[in-house]
């Protein structure tokens, strides 16, 4: 493509002079609204509407109220604690403090009913322990604050209460200074010296909500395509960083770059582009919003020539406020490949709407999740109390992500799609007094060639996967009686077992599930990092959070289209960007993403995984393979070089049996191997009536008790070292076992 620079645009027959440059690239096009294209966001607002995500003016003015309260009553907390430290009067009478707000409230595009993320500015002779203490207890007296608990040991230590029922998150951070002015800027990397990590995590937020709303051009347009792209990606069932998909700054930050490249264009021609530009993007070249920055305070921060580990990540998105950090760790093959379908499913839609052939609320559509795959893993967790229930239910969904990196790295298996919403337990699983939940993970099988049959034991995939999740809740102190985790293997059509009719034949859902679901419960169990409990971010475990290889290969994808004319680098990326190759639109059409030099892989290790009291190796990051390539530091691989696990050990190779029942489930003449669902239909078959199946009912996982090493004291954080947990408690040894046909 032939280099262009816009210097001015035309437009009314005025001459524009050139616009402030946003992003790390010139913009793509810098052509103004159309009146049809403002009928369109008008359009687009009216289909958000049923959805609930504006927010009366009364209910925002009784929000304000709220943090107005909340920021008199720090101000009056840090005057006491100041006084209790002696200090001089005139000290005292200055001493200030600030609430901060960051998240989707603090970037505007929070809904009704929507929590708020809070942060805490006090001095530096205010303690830690003084807010976990001091103004715990202040909280805890005041009459109009209810369901006030602290989470002191989580990733981002948190309080969370309900202030004249809206719902708070608040976090503390100190900074080295003497006061805290009103005024006060936290965008400034002077603040972070001298600070532990803790009050810089809690900084972290409030500062990359407030470098995003600097960086985009429009911040009223941004808003409204923010608001609707949340709403695409919840409705999509998309939205959850917890389970290896995207949370809130991660959308931010995508939307953010559309309006960097169109920084004119108003939320319906925005929210199209967007599709555009990441139906496109060649991942894993990361997603910037401007040129990283060293601030020589050595703190870690995502840059692939001094981490190897960040070499593999599949998705980076990386916050523009120093310490610079990747927001998609926990992405996996799966989760990246359901999003790009997404991404293009979304592209069509927006094609046809502002083509006039079909309208916004088409967009919102959910996804047939439940007619889309011939197999699903039910994943049950039950507790024998209310208050059990949620505690371990928080535990379980954090560490779903590790299940389908265990599933997807199976050399049968091609994808592993959870679905972000729970379902309560159906009347025929739950015993009396037991409260349960539910997720659904699709599962779709390589199809097999040149062989009659081949045999597919989960058993390992599974059992790593629940002695995680008992090992985290033992050294977290959380393991109690009753406490249990079932997988069993069905069929689509056994789905009615589990299922209500309304939710298999694509119920649509009203904003408050959409949340519900988005959250995984009625209640919020999430902090900054959106970990409660799962105070162990990367360190699951046996398992990395985000599957090490590359499935597919990144290849250059072609855009055609006046509007994608010149995206040009501003400046050279220290370690990520050298030159912006570009091809000419004439011929081949655009690379939008940006290419870099090659970074050679670090040396392979390994990370023992605890399995029946054995220790097995799994790669990671995997090898280098021959025909892969390293982009812009990170490890490229093509499909056909993809380094998987193969299947899971047989019985019989295992150091030490199990012995419970197996469950085998014969596939004869399964289309579903031999014409595989694409992942964007809905996997529909006249014929599935005819597929032979041992039993016609889905069988559970049989279940043993085991004696374990004792309990560890200690509550740190847990590796794949730690003995799993002593007691009579029911741990679930999980054998799921297929025989597939040709």
């Amino acid at each position: 493509m032939k280099e262009m620079s816009v210097s001015n645009i035309l437009q009314g027959g005025q001459l524009q002079q050139p616009q402030k440059h946003y992003g790390i690239t010139s913009s793509i096009s810098l052509a103004f609204p159309r009146e049809i294209d403002n009928l369109y966001t008008q359009k687009l607002i009216e289909a958000m509407r049923p959805f609930g995500v504006f927010e009366e003016e009364e209910e925002l003015s009784h929000r304000l109220v709220v943090l107005g309260k909340l920021n008199e009553l720090v101000k009056e907390w840090i005057v006491e604690v100041s006084e209790s430290k002696n200090l001089p009067p005139s000290a005292i009478a200055n001493v200030g403090g600030k609430i901060f707000t960051f998240g989707s409230y603090r970037l505007g595009v929070h809904t009704k009913g929507a929590d708020i993320d809070a942060l805490c500015v006090a001095p530096r002779h205010v303690e830690r322990s003084d807010f976990f203490q001091s103004f715990f207890e202040k909280l805890r007296k005041h009459e109009g604050i209810k369901d006030l608990r602290a989470v002191e040991d989580a990733f981002v230590p948190v309080i969370k209460f309900k202030f004249d029922s809206i719902e708070i998150d608040l976090l503390f951070a100190r900074l080295a200074l003497q006061s805290i002015p009103d005024n006060l800027d936290l965008r400034g990397d002077s603040h972070l010296r001298n600070l532990d990590i803790r009050c810089i995590r809690s900084l972290n937020g409030c500062r990359v909500t407030d470098e995003i709303l600097y960086l985009v051009p429009n911040k009223e347009n941004f808003r409204l395509t923010l608001r609707a792209v949340k709403l695409w990606a919840k409705r999509r069932g998309i939205y959850s960083n917890m389970l290896g998909f995207l949370g809130g700054v991660s959308w931010a930050m995508l939307v953010a770059r559309t309006c960097q490249l169109y920084p004119n264009a108003v939320a319906a021609t925005l929210v199209h582009k967007f599709f555009l530009v990441f139906s496109k993007w060649e991942w894993p070249n990361p997603v910037l919003l401007k040129q990283p920055e060293d601030s020589n305070l050595n703190l870690p921060v995502w840059d692939p020539r001094v981490n190897p580990s960040d070499r593999y990540h599949l998705m980076p998105i990386i916050t523009p406020a120093y310490p610079q950090q990747n927001s998609t760790y926990n992405v996996s093959t799966s989760t990246r490949t359901i999003m790009n379908e997404e991404f293009k499913h979304g592209l069509s839609v927006t094609d046809e709407i502002l083509q006039g052939k079909a309208e916004w609320p088409k967009l919102f559509e959910p996804p047939a999740f439940f007619q889309k795959y011939k197999h699903y893993i039910v994943l049950t967790a039950s507790a024998s109390t209310e208050e059990n229930h949620l505690e371990w239910v928080g535990l379980v969904e954090s560490k779903i992500r590790v299940l389908v990196g265990n599933l997807e790295r199976n050399e049968y298996i091609t994808l592993a799609h959870v679905n972000p919403q729970s379902f309560p337990g159906s009347s025929m699983q739950q015993t009396e007094g037991d409260f349960v939940s539910m997720w659904f993970i699709g599962i779709m099988f390589k199809k097999v060639e040149n062989a009659e049959s081949v045999n597919i034991d989960l058993t390992y995939d599974i059992q790593a996967f629940t002695d995680t999740v008992y090992r985290q809740a033992n050294n977290i102190s959380m393991l109690k009686d009753g406490m249990k985790i079932e997988a069993t293997h069905v069929k689509r059509k056994q789905l009615h077992q589990y299922l209500p009719p309304e939710i298999l034949q694509r119920k649509k859902k009203s904003i408050a599930e959409i949340n519900r679901s988005s959250n995984g419960g009625a209640t919020k169990r999430t902090s900054l990092d959106g970990n409660y409990l799962d105070s162990s971010r990367d360190t699951d475990s046996g398992t990395p959070c985000s599957s090490p290889t590359l499935a597919c290969k990144s290849t250059r994808l072609e855009v055609s289209g006046e509007d994608l004319q010149n995206v040009l680098p501003s400046k050279t990326l220290p370690f990520v960007l050298n030159d912006l190759e570009m091809a000419d639109t004439s011929s081949k059409g655009m690379s939008i993403p940006v290419i870099g030099q090659p970074i050679q892989p670090a040396v392979v290790s390994t990370i023992p995984t605890v399995v029946r009291r054995g220790f097995t190796s799994l790669a990671s990051p995997p090898n280098h393979q021959p025909g892969s390539q390293m982009t812009n530091g990170l490890l490229n691989t093509n499909a056909n070089s993809a380094s998987k696990r193969p299947h899971s050990p047989s019985m019989d190779e295992s150091p030490k049996r199990i012995k419970d029942m197996e469950m085998l489930v014969t596939l004869s003449n399964d289309s579903a191997f031999k014409h595989p669902y694409p992942p964007g239909s809905s996997g529909l078959e006249e014929q599935e009536e005819q597929d032979d199946v041992i039993g016609s009912k889905p069988m559970p996982i049989p279940t043993i008790d085991t004696s374990r090493s004792q309990r560890l004291p200690s509550k740190e954080l847990p590796d794949s070292s730690s003995p799993l947990p002593t007691s009579n408690l029911r741990v679930i040894k999980n054998s799921i076992r297929l025989t597939l046909n040709r």
